[in-house]
């Protein structure tokens, strides 16, 4: 879960809140180790270069692949609701990859990282895109899911097959 740093930047970190929820477990889980990148990053933002490059190359690759394994969940879920803003949800996370990609081959080439701009980026977008993109599809999963007996909402091949 995401939580406050141990520093002076307390203001900058992301508290998970229920409004960030889209009421999917495994994308929540996704959201809320995304948020903990960017605290991460917020924590280790030191204005040292050397010890931010340092910390940037030892968690870069992971991120990167942490954060195409969430979009992967995300659409992999659209496209079996047949969700109808699939291609405009699919244009804005490539589009986001190829920025962060962008990010870490200028990292690679020697250029000046600037941790707390970077972790101010990947915050602003993270949680606008939670707000705006991911909240539309989660309106539509719960349009189309079925309330089983203990009141929670699945999405059952029944209701994929009462859609076309």
């Amino acid at each position: 879960m995401a939580q406050k740093g141990q520093n002076n930047s307390n203001d900058k970190h992301v508290v998970w809140s229920d409004r960030y929820s889209m009421g999917i477990k495994v994308i929540d889980d996704q959201h809320k180790g995304l948020l903990d990148f960017v605290n991460n990053l917020f924590n280790h933002a030191t204005g040292k270069e050397e010890e931010e490059r340092e910390f940037f190359k030892g968690v870069i690759q992971q991120a990167v692949q942490y954060i195409k394994d969430h979009f992967s969940t995300e659409e992999k879920y659209m496209v079996a609701t047949k969700y109808q803003g699939y291609t405009e949800h699919k244009k804005a996370h490539d589009a986001f990859v190829i920025t962060v990609l962008k990010t870490v081959k200028d990292f690679e080439a020697g250029k000046r990282l600037v941790l707390e701009k970077l972790a101010y980026f990947l915050k602003d977008w993270v949680l606008s895109h939670i707000a705006v993109m991911d909240t539309q599809y989660a309106k539509y999963f719960k349009s189309i899911a079925t309330r089983k007996a203990d009141g929670k909402l699945s999405i059952t091949k029944e209701d994929l097959t009462a859609m076309q």
